[in-house]
């Protein structure tokens, strides 16, 4: 049996996974929700970017858990895909799910769209906090009107010093047992740096025909997937 650590992307906290959990236990595997510092309840917890990174993996540590599928939504996959290299042969698989990768030496920030200097004058401007979206930017994506109110509420501003510091690899995320679960409504296509990980004989992509936030549109679904991959 695997032992399961989910983490959400930006503005979430544990609360996301709450449909996904009981599916995988119902399957026999142990189920770790985490909420990243400075989110949801950790609210005012100061947090950067290797915070994220030894949240979780102070998660598996203390716990002891073994035969590890770490789960990384959206943001979550930059600090996720740290993690993955540093907790060893505990490590199982690890599933992105339509997230971002790390890049040594690069940052959330840094991939941003509409560039760097913009996305940190975003932050600056709000206090040094990525604030949440609201629910006309969530048009699209699968999402019942329930569920675009859910994720409204339940989001909190995200710390920005998790999205501007850079990510630190030790070797390349090739190396690592993965899966890329690509949500189509979001985009029909994994962004370039994923697609040459996809590459690697130890990386796989899956899809789903959802949006960006599959444990709120499809958990069932998304859960189904999980079991799949971790198997």
């Amino acid at each position: 049996m695997a032992d399961f650590v989910l983490v959400a992307g930006a503005w979430l906290g544990s609360w996301a996974w709450d449909e996904v959990v009981p599916p995988l236990r119902a399957a026999g595997h142990d189920t770790y929700p985490l909420t990243l510092s400075g989110l949801a309840e950790r609210q005012g917890v100061a947090a950067g970017q290797q915070t994220h990174v030894r949240d979780i993996v102070d998660e598996v540590e203390r716990r002891d858990l073994r035969d590890v599928v770490l789960v990384g939504h959206s943001y979550s996959g930059i600090p996720v895909g740290q993690a993955a290299e540093r907790i060893g042969d505990r490590l199982t698989r690890v599933i992105f799910v339509d997230s971002e990768v790390p890049v040594d030496g690069g940052s959330f920030a840094s991939g941003w769209w509409q560039g760097q200097a913009a996305f940190e004058a975003l932050i600056a401007d709000n206090g040094g906090f990525w604030p949440p979206l609201g629910a006309a930017d969530l048009d699209g994506q699968g999402l019942t009107d329930e569920q675009v109110t859910r994720l409204v509420e339940g989001s909190t501003a995200h710390p920005g010093a998790t999205l501007t510091e850079p990510a630190e690899l030790t070797r390349p995320l090739g190396e690592l047992p993965a899966t890329y679960l690509k949500c189509l409504l979001d985009g029909p296509e994994p962004n370039d740096t994923v697609a040459k990980l996809l590459t690697s004989d130890r990386w796989r992509l899956v899809t789903m025909a959802t949006g960006h936030w599959p444990m709120l549109s499809q958990p069932t679904e998304l859960a189904q997937i999980l079991l799949a991959e971790a198997a």
